[in-house]
């Protein structure tokens, strides 16, 4: 539901509030397959998430596409996770990669982490069953707020391309 066209308000009456991935990929499903094969491409991922002091923290990542949604496993007790646990929200760059040429373009997610709790057994053992993390760990599924995408079009434009729940995909060109 939109209140207008940039804010997305949630079930909770929370405004502003994530989608899960899937929702995105029903909204723009050719940017959503586009980022799911950036992060694809390499293992390694930079989560940045926020200290107790409110500085930014960027730690290395792996990710996960995994029904519908977008996940992410931490060794327990890891900063990242406690980061999370304190403020939910983060910025995901994918692994850009060898060189300059960043084929597919450079892509961010951005949005809130939502822990899955030990006791949701179910949730972690089909995580568990497809990822095979070593345990014990943290588990968070995500509420999208942002995608970005920037790539070089005709090796002439800087074409940016804009994502937020409630609206369709902004693109801006610059030569």
């Amino acid at each position: 539901m939109s209140t207008h066209a940039d804010t997305h308000t949630d079930t909770d009456g929370r405004r502003d509030a994530g989608v899960t991935w899937e929702e995105f990929a029903a909204a723009e499903p050719d940017l959503a397959r586009t980022v799911e094969e950036r992060f694809a491409a390499h293992t390694h991922h930079v989560l940045a998430t926020l200290r107790k002091d409110g500085s930014p923290r960027t730690t290395g990542l792996e990710v996960r596409f995994l029904d519908g949604e977008l996940w992410f496993g931490m060794m327990p007790g890891s900063m990242k996770a406690l980061d999370l646990r304190r403020d939910p929200r983060f910025s995901l760059q994918a692994n850009p990669g060898e060189g300059t040429t960043m084929g597919g373009g450079d892509v961010r997610v951005a949005g809130r982490a939502v822990e899955v709790p030990e006791d949701d057994r179910k949730t972690r053992a089909r995580y568990v069953e497809e990822v095979e993390p070593p345990e014990p760990f943290h588990l968070f599924r995500t509420e999208v707020t942002e995608v970005v995408r920037t790539s070089v079009e005709d090796e002439t434009y800087l074409v940016v391309q804009v994502w937020k729940p409630g609206a369709p995909v902004r693109t801006l060109k610059r030569t």
